[in-house]
This record gives structure tokens, sequence and C-alpha cells, in this order.
């Protein structure tokens, strides 16, 4: 009922910034994607919650690794969840993807629609 796109990653040295944007088609309503999400997931580690924000923008969570660094944002017009990334550091190498779901949870498996990734390689 949802597709999600990921677009964005690219390599990057540390201390610069990428903006992730992740956009949404087909059934787009308030419900299939009143939260939406970023993971990101290195090989061999299990996949890892980045930052999930609401509908409205009124709530956003993120992971400590990230909090101060990365910003989500939405454009329900557009459909597209957004990432600013700052200040990034080679640990934040990863592949990201982008999540929707019915509500604003932490955990991967509260999630029902799933791009397939964008990678983001940090590193000098």
């Amino acid at each position: 009922q949802v597709q999600l796109e990921e677009s964005g990653g690219g390599l990057v040295q540390p201390g610069g910034s990428l903006r992730l944007s992740c956009t949404a088609s087909g059934h787009t309503g308030s419900t299939n994607i009143y939260a939406m999400a970023w993971f990101r997931q290195v090989l061999g580690k299990e996949r890892e919650f980045v930052a999930t924000i609401s509908w409205s923008g009124g709530r956003s969570y993120y992971s400590d690794s990230v909090k101060g660094r990365f910003t989500i944002s939405r454009d329900n017009a557009k459909n597209t969840v957004f990432l600013q990334m700052d200040n990034l550091e080679p640990e934040d190498t990863a592949v990201y993807y982008c999540a929707s779901g019915r509500q604003v949870v932490l955990g991967a498996g509260g999630y029902e629609y799933w791009g397939q990734g964008t990678r983001v390689t940090v590193s000098s």
C-alpha cells in the first residue's frame, strides 16, 4: 500500500553534513504514515533506531548517539520525511532506511513499510 524511497546518501568527511530524504507513494494517508522514522544498519549488526516523528511533527525522538547532531522533519504535502545529519562521524557510516507506521515507536517491529535504503559513508 505504501512505497518508500530514500535519497541523499553519499560520501562525506568527518564533521560534514548530509540531508537524507524519503518520499512515500501509494496509500499515503495519515494512518499508514502517521509516524515516519529513520533506522540504520551496518553489516553484521541489527538495525538501529535513529529518529522518528509524528504526523504533525509535534513529537520526535532520537537515539542517544545522534541527538544534537541529527534533525528529523517532514513535509506532508510532499509525503516526505527528511533527516538532516550534521557533524557526521565515522561511526555514522551505515545504510539508512526510512520507515512508516501507525504509531510513534522506537522499535523496527513497529513499522509496516520500509524503503530499500541509502548508503552513507563518513570517511576522511
